[in-house]
């Protein structure tokens, strides 16, 4: 993957470790963090020298890995069959399966496993021994990442874990204690990157006919739950230019932080007011806001307890808005492929799946008719998805599609879509709901 400034990402890390004085160090990553290892791993193998992947998917990348690998992931659920997989095709990596538990990109898997993952880690780094490091505890920037160091011992670089709201923090003190424990963040790892490579692709168009038909009126007070990196809410503000109090509500520490510096480094701060909370009790007072937003969160928790809460929040003619990926809407490619290949690629693809009571499909609209919204709007809407722009995200979908194709599908697939990307024609569609409704008076 390549940075904005198309420096490769691992050129980026290679400077960290420069400037940290690491020659080699163990590596713990995320299951979306596919865009921030595997170049490291490739083109400096010798930098790498342990591998920890929280519930990871195939990836070509560790059919080559050079290293110990050790896999955690839960034992139920789609997230656990991908896990699977990766341990039929590297065999010999270590695994330590969570028992009874299902990982989403969102679950708080350290707040609520962490003794029991450190422990898995400690034994795995233990029987893959590196010499002790003692760097000076404290933060800093090294090529647009961010880090943290923390405890002295073999050198432990621990990036983003997907969308987690306790990121490593949980495992931060016990893991300190043995090893040099090195976090790290910014706008070019883990999930804030494919969040803003999302925010530089087409889905922004899908957000701005949801902010067009919302409204927002100058002196509007503008909510946004879940708001991630910020990508809508940094939209918002340049759209309003200062005419409006616009206030974001998450419950991930994390993104808070990186949407925070993202505001700064635009200059947008000012603008933007960033609170912790829940989308499911949102700490706002009633009717407090005139816009209420939810952009791809309806998803990640209790979709009816979100939207009621959105609605208690807003004024009496105010609007509410919402965006959910819509797994149950087909993929769509322009590859000239066979029609009964064609028939059998458009369908469904999840890259990440929805909590057991979100939505993520067309029961948004008859949850917002529910609500008993006025004047209500509902759209789907297809993004298209390019490798210049989303290579992370759209890289997980094609390898969803090839996993499903028999071999002399796959070869016509992947020489079709080869051809495509070697002429600049290649992009994957996917799909969102989206609603707009009016708060009665």
């Amino acid at each position: 993957m390549t940075t904005d400034g198309n420096r490769p990402i691992e050129a980026c890390l290679i400077d960290l470790f420069r400037h940290l004085g690491i020659e080699r160090a163990h590596i713990a990553a995320g299951q979306q963090s596919g865009g921030d290892w595997p170049g490291l791993a490739t083109h400096y193998a010798e930098r790498v020298a342990t591998l920890t992947l929280v519930s990871p998917r195939p990836m070509p990348e560790l059919r080559s890995l050079q290293c110990p690998l050790l896999v955690l992931a839960g034992d139920q659920g789609p997230t656990a069959a991908a896990a699977d997989e990766v341990l039929v095709e590297v065999p010999r990596a270590a695994s330590h399966r969570l028992r009874g538990y299902e990982y989403l990109l969102w679950s708080d898997v350290m707040a609520g496993r962490g003794e029991e993952i450190a422990e898995a880690i400690s034994n795995f780094l233990d029987a893959h021994a590196l010499p002790a490091v003692s760097l000076p505890e404290g933060e800093g920037e090294v090529a647009g990442i961010t880090y943290r160091v923390r405890g002295s011992g073999p050198p432990l670089v621990l990036m983003p874990l997907d969308l987690t709201p306790s990121q490593w923090e949980p495992l931060i003190e016990p893991l300190s204690a043995r090893y040099c424990t090195i976090c790290l963040g910014g706008p070019l790892l883990g999930v804030v990157a494919i969040l803003e490579a999302r925010g530089r692709s087409d889905y922004l168009s899908v957000v701005r006919t949801v902010l067009d038909r919302a409204d927002i009126k100058p002196g509007d007070v503008v909510l946004e739950v879940g708001g991630g990196s910020g990508v809508v809410l940094r939209q918002i503000a340049r759209r309003t230019a200062g005419s409006n109090r616009i206030i974001d509500v998450d419950i991930n520490l994390y993104l808070l932080r990186e949407a925070a510096s993202l505001a700064k480094r635009e200059g947008l701060a000012a603008r933007i007011e960033f609170r912790q909370g829940s989308a499911e009790a949102i700490p706002l007072d009633d009717a407090s806001v005139d816009v209420a937003l939810a952009m791809t969160v309806l998803e990640e928790g209790d979709a009816d307890r979100m939207l009621a809460e959105l609605v208690r929040v807003t004024k009496p003619g105010g609007r509410i808005g919402a965006v959910v990926r819509a797994l149950d809407l087909p993929c769509w490619s322009n590859l000239p492929l066979s029609p009964a290949l064609h028939t059998k690629v458009t369908r469904p693809y999840s890259a990440a799946g929805a909590a057991q009571n979100g939505c993520a499909d067309a029961s948004l609209y008859h949850r917002f008719a529910a609500a008993d919204l006025a004047e209500t709007k509902f759209f789907p809407q297809l993004a298209a998805g390019t490798p210049e722009i989303e290579p992370v995200r759209l890289a997980l979908v094609e390898s969803q599609i090839v996993a499903s194709l028999e071999p002399a599908e796959r070869a016509e697939w992947q020489e079709a879509a080869a051809a495509a990307k070697a002429d600049g024609t290649f992009f994957i569609a996917t799909g969102y709901h989206c609603a707009v409704g009016t708060k009665r008076v």
